[in-house]
Order: C-alpha cells, then sequence, then structure tokens
C-alpha cells in the first residue's frame, strides 16, 4: 500500500500530523512567509489537522515564525530534534531539552580548528559564543565567553560552529557519538547522539495520538532526510539535494513556487476526498 492509499485508509476524518521544515521550506531564510504560505498552513488547522514545525533553528529562532503563522496550541521541534516546545497562549514551555556534550565537542573543535566560532545555543534566548556570529546567522541574543568552558557551563541543546574548515570536523565529532550535520560548507550542527527531527516528532505523534500513516512531513536539507523517512507521507521540496529526493514520497515545487503551500492545499483535498469515501 503506497503512502498516499495509507493516508486514505481507515479513520480517514482522523487529523493528520503535518510536520514542516522552515527554512527552505516554510520560508526563504531572512524572509517572512510568504501569504499563500500563511492561508495555506491555516486552512490545514482550520481543518483541524496538527502543524508541527520541525527545524534545526534554534528555539528562539523558530517562536517569530510560529507566531508568525499564527499557530498556537501547537508542538514545535527545534534545534534537529534536540528541544520540543508546546505553544499556548503566546507562551511556550519546553517539553523536553536534550543536552549535547558540549565540552567534548568543544575541545576536539578548538584542537583541529581553533580558527572556527562556536556557539551554544542557550534555549529561548540566543547563544554564547567564542567569538561573535556574522550579523543575520544567529537567531536571538549573543553573549561573548570568556573562555571556552563557559560555553558549556550550562546544559545546550545544539553547538553551531561556523568556519572556512568546519567539514573537516565532522568525522571528529562523529567519533565521539555526537550528531554532527553540514548543514553547509562552512557550518556543522552538533546535537546529542541519536537525536533528529524524527526523533521528537515520534514523541509528538504518541502524545497527541495520531497514527504513523496520518502522518505528513515537508523538507528541503539533508537534516529533513530522517523526518521525511518517518512520516507516512514525505515531501521533498523541489530545490532539494537529490539525497532528500530520493527518500521523498512526493517532489512539490520550489521555495520559489510556494511549493510548500501547493503540498499543504495538497493534503487538504486529499484528505476531503478521503472523508467523501470513508
Amino acid at each position: 500500500m503506497t503512502a498516499q492509499q495509507l493516508l486514505r485508509a481507515a479513520d480517514a476524518t482522523a487529523p493528520l500530523l503535518v510536520a514542516c521544515d522552515i527554512d527552505g521550506t516554510l520560508v526563504r531564510t531572512g524572509s517572512p512567509a510568504t501569504q499563500a504560505v500563511r492561508e495555506a498552513v491555516s486552512a490545514v488547522r482550520g481543518a483541524g489537522h496538527h502543524v508541527v514545525l520541525s527545524t534545526g533553528r534554534s528555539l528562539a529562532g523558530a517562536l517569530p515564525v510560529a507566531r508568525e503563522l499564527g499557530l498556537d496550541d501547537a508542538w514545535l521541534v527545534a534545534s534537529n530534534g534536540a528541544t520540543t516546545a508546546h505553544l499556548s497562549g503566546g507562551s511556550y514551555a519546553v517539553v523536553e531539552c536534550l543536552p549535547v556534550h558540549a565540552e567534548s565537542a568543544v575541545r576536539v573543535a578548538a584542537r583541529l580548528q581553533p580558527n572556527v566560532r562556536i556557539a551554544a545555543e542557550a534555549v529561548g534566548v540566543g547563544y554564547r559564543v567564542s567569538r561573535a556570529f556574522p550579523r543575520g546567522e544567529l537567531n536571538g541574543r549573543q553573549e561573548g565567553v570568556a573562555r571556552l568552558a563557559d560555553l558549556w557551563a550550562s546544559p545546550s541543546p545544539r553547538l553551531a560552529i561556523l568556519g572556512p574548515d568546519a567539514a573537516r570536523l565532522v568525522p571528529a565529532l562523529s567519533a565521539l557519538g555526537l550528531t554532527a550535520l553540514l548543514t553547509r560548507p562552512d557550518w556543522v550542527d552538533v546535537t546529542p547522539p541519536n537525536v533528529s527531527k524524527a526523533t521528537a516528532l515520534e514523541k509528538v505523534r504518541e502524545r497527541l495520538g495520531v497514527e504513523h500513516y496520518r502522518t505528513v512531513a515537508i523538507g528541503d536539507g539533508e537534516n529533513d532526510i530522517e523526518m521525511l523517512v518517518w512520516a507516512g507521507e514525505g515531501y521533498a521540496m523541489g530545490h532539494a539535494p537529490a539525497p532528500v529526493l530520493a527518500v521523498a514520497d512526493v517532489v512539490t515545487g520550489t521555495i520559489d513556487d510556494d511549493g510548500a503551500a501547493t503540498a499543504l492545499r495538497g493534503l487538504l483535498v486529499s484528505s476531503a476526498q478521503a472523508g467523501l469515501t470513508a
């Protein structure tokens, strides 16, 4: 049975869990969501489905997008799955925050690539940074530290490492058992072992009581691969790289085409048709 058939199977009128990546999917980085995306998200929510933002951004970076999209009484997965929060009444509660072993990662990065910049996420606030990151590279407030040890003085779910040769750190960080994601040639995200958007979303799914075959995911980056594989139906944005396209059940339009809005509207049509035949 195909994923689309599963979505139309028994309980076809039950709510969907729709997990949406942010950057490159719902928004172009640094830009607000388009009207088409805002309207599509609102329509999916209005039909009784759960929209869950699932992002590599920090919680501080994801919250403004959630508010822009009008999400309330909603779940949010941030820091590539290391942080999960529930939004309600204009506020939020952190439900889970899995700490990365920052000391080992920072020591390895500083030894192998002493010129990289390192940021440790402070949940809901911003980052503690070894050196200031360029404007627009981090969400939230940056607090410079006097010593590298200050980066691991408080628990953090995610490290961001920036530098021209940051990619060379991935094997060494992975050898520590950490999750090291190369999000671009000069940027590595480091999170706890065996943590991904998919692991966090599975816990959200269980909390919501949604059957697995009623799950959908939309994404464009390699940090979305586990999420797309996990979902009952995975949508890749049309501009996604080949490894992402390879695991998707459906390829939608690019960010320039408002591909996420197209996918969301398509889900509403499929759900309505399933309801008529259920």
